[in-house]
Parts: structure tokens; sequence; C-alpha cells
């Protein structure tokens, strides 16, 4: 199976490497949604690795693509900043509630700080019993012999349930927390057709619901779930009384807790398919797999990019990027660097040095959950080696059609012993 094939009735395909150079425009979602922007990235790493896109359906933007380039400016925050209220001109994100993640230090590095011990090394041999339960008994629920939806059956409901404990979220409500995920990555600005009045009354219900929970655990004692770490510390107890910095903190963790675990989870399954030497040394050496669930992350990039603005202007890489410029690191595109990944585009469950890739981040800003995405594909393909003989794809996964989130909606799938 190619996974660049198209779905039926979805996007034409173009041929990248056939369009003018300087009308390449990678930020365009029906790229993700066909497979497409693979090629687009190729070609940008070899002819133009720092690439001006100056008109796009969210303004002009720089394109770093090569992966010491993008480590370069993920690093940099003195020159590259996150904070999104310095661009210059129309900004067209619209609904973006401040976030930590779109912060510079210090006040990035409170707030992170805060609710790190949620995910912290030290929790993960506390969670590791939990999830593996919860693998299991939905392993065990699953279908034998008949087609599914392994998006619906595993990807969604294991990330919905750790979601739910790291924020001690009330379980019979914990499919509201996928659903408003969803919706935050949902939007215009990741190429997405949006009704954006909508989606703003959905994430005030989101805040109402979570004001609701800050409020119970501030009048209890302290826990480590993300909420009651916030609600209890010097540093952001007050954050309840900045309803959009609340929610704009809620939408991160939520989003970081979902779709990076979920579209891993199938994009491993979709990888083992399309190499089915490296499914078959997977079952012949199960050891391998703390190796291979790097790769799954490297493979699948499960966010596709990050942004930045520049403060001043300054030379990179022969290019004179100007104060107020938006600059789009590609992790998806370093993540396929052949100058720095041998085979980049081939999933190798033994490579040698698999933690060394992009899709967590660098610097400040590396992803502070990323053990416990680790944990849970680590648990999840230890318990389908001890169930299953095959999970089998038998039918083309259905993309996103976002630039943001590289992740499927659906991936039929058929159990085999």
């Amino acid at each position: 199976m190619d996974g660049s094939t198209p779905q039926a009735g979805g996007p034409a395909r173009e041929d990248p490497w056939r369009l003018p150079l300087e009308g390449l425009d990678p930020s365009r979602a029906e790229l993700f949604q066909t497979g497409d922007q693979h090629e687009v990235f190729r070609r940008l790493r070899l002819e133009d690795p720092v690439h001006y896109t100056p008109d796009s359906p969210f303004g002009p933007f720089w394109s770093i693509t090569r992966f010491h380039d993008i480590v370069a400016v993920d690093c940099d925050h003195q020159t590259f900043s996150s904070n999104r209220d310095i661009v210059i001109g129309d900004n067209p994100e619209g609904f973006a509630p401040p976030m930590f993640i779109a912060m510079d230090p210090p006040r990035h590095d409170v707030q992170r700080k805060v609710a790190s011990p949620a995910v912290a090394p030290a929790r993960l041999q506390d969670l590791e019993m939990l999830i593996r339960q919860r693998v299991g008994k939905i392993l065990d629920a699953l279908p034998r012999n008949e087609t599914f939806n392994w998006v619906d059956h595993v990807s969604i409901e294991l990330t919905t349930q750790m979601l739910a404990t790291l924020f001690d979220f009330p379980w019979e409500d914990r499919h509201l927390l996928p659903y408003w995920s969803d919706v935050t990555t949902t939007s215009e600005t990741v190429g997405v057709v949006a009704d954006m009045a909508n989606r703003e009354k959905v994430l005030h219900e989101c805040l109402a619901y979570f004001t609701g929970l800050w409020r119970a655990r501030a009048a209890q004692p302290p826990k480590f779930d993300f909420i009651s770490l916030l609600a209890h510390s010097p540093d952001t107890k007050d954050m309840i009384d900045d309803p959009m910095e609340f929610l704009g903190n809620l939408m991160l963790l939520i989003v970081g807790g979902n779709d990076t675990t979920r579209n891993s989870i199938t994009g491993g399954v979709l990888a083992l398919n399309q190499f089915p030497d490296q499914y078959a040394k997977l079952k012949a050496d199960p050891s391998l797999i703390p190796n291979m669930v790097p790769e799954i992350i490297r493979w699948q990039t499960p966010l596709a990019h990050m942004r930045r603005t520049c403060v001043k202007d300054v030379e990179f890489q022969g290019k004179l990027i100007r104060q107020g410029e938006r600059v789009i690191m590609w992790y998806v595109s370093g993540n396929r660097d052949e100058t720095v990944i041998e085979a980049p585009e081939q999933f190798i469950i033994d490579r040698d040095r698999s933690r060394h890739h992009l899709s967590f981040g660098f610097g400040i800003h590396r992803c502070m959950g990323n053990r416990v995405a680790e944990l849970q594909l680590k648990i999840l393909w230890e318990e389908i080696l001890a169930r299953f003989e095959h999970v089998e794809v038998v039918g083309e996964p259905v993309r996103l059609a976002s630039n943001f989130v590289q992740g499927y909606t659906h991936l039929p799938v058929r159990i085999r012993g």
C-alpha cells in the first residue's frame, strides 16, 4: 500500500516538481490529506530550504525545512519568538487565547514548570500499571476477523482515557476531551473551512466546565493532575482570573495529550503494514519495541509544524528574515531530511539513534509529555504482540485535511489470531 494514495473523492493530485519554485505553498491542507506534502518538502530541502511564501490564506511566511536549521530556530527564542502578538500585519488566527507554548521566558518557564509534574518521569511507574490495564481491556474488546476502524476503537479510546487521568476528569464525561481537542485544532488557520463562531462557542463551553473543576480542586488538598497543580501553585493560582489564558492552556494541554499520541497509535499500525518486513522483524523480536516507538513518532510526525515570529531583521542561511515575519518550522520535513537521517522515507524499527527526531521539538518548548506518549505506545505494542498474530490494514487511511495535525479519521483493520 502506498501511503500517498489519495482517498476516493479526495482532492486532485499535482506534481510539486513541475510547479514554479516561488509558487510552492507547503501550507496547503490538501497536500497533507493526499500525502503529497513529503514531495513538496523534499523539493524545498533540495532547492530552497529557507523558503518564502508571499501569499497564502494564512498570510506570508518563511518555511524552515532542514533538520539542523529547524533546531537552530527552535532553540533561539531571543531571535525567533513564540509570542504571537508581535506579528506585523494582519493576523489571520482569529480566536487564539494565550498559552504557554506561545510565550517566551520567563512567563513560559513558570507556567510550564507548574504543569510538568503531572507528566514527569517520576510518575511513569505509577501510570504504567494503569495504562497496561486499560490497554488490555481495550484490546480484549476488539472484534476478531471483521473490519473495524482502529482510530475509533483504539487510538481515540486509549488517549481519551489517559487524558482523563492527567486532568482527573469526570470519567463519565471523558468523551468531551477528544471533542474539544478536535474543535481546538479544526480552524481556518490550519487550512480547514470551519464555523469559527461555533468553534469559539464550544471552547467557551470547555472553559465553563473546567472553571467548575478548578474551583473544586482549589478547595481540595493538592494532587498531581493538571488542574490541581495550576490551582495550588502560587505562580498560577490567579490564572482563573484571566479566563482566556486559562482556556488557552487548557487547549494546549488537551491537544498535547490527545492528537500526538492518538495519531502515532494509528500511524504505527499503518507503518508496519506498509513495511511488512519490519512487522515480521518485530514479531520475531519484541525487544525492539522501545526502539520502534520513537521511530513511529518520527515517521508519523503527528504535529507537522510550529510557528515563531522574528523579533529583529536577521540573515538566516543567506536569506533576510525581517522583524515581525512569521517563521514556520516544518518538523514533518526535518524528520525526512536525507542529510541527517539515513533512508528517512523508510520505517526501520531497529534504526540507530531512533530518538534523534524533531517530533517533540527542541529547546525550551520540547514536549513535556513525551515520556508518557512513548510509554503508551510501548505498552500498546507489547500487549498487541501478546494477543494478536497480526493487525492487518485492509483499506486506505482517511487523513485529516490539516497542515498542523498529521492525523487520521479512519483506518480500516482486521485482526487475525
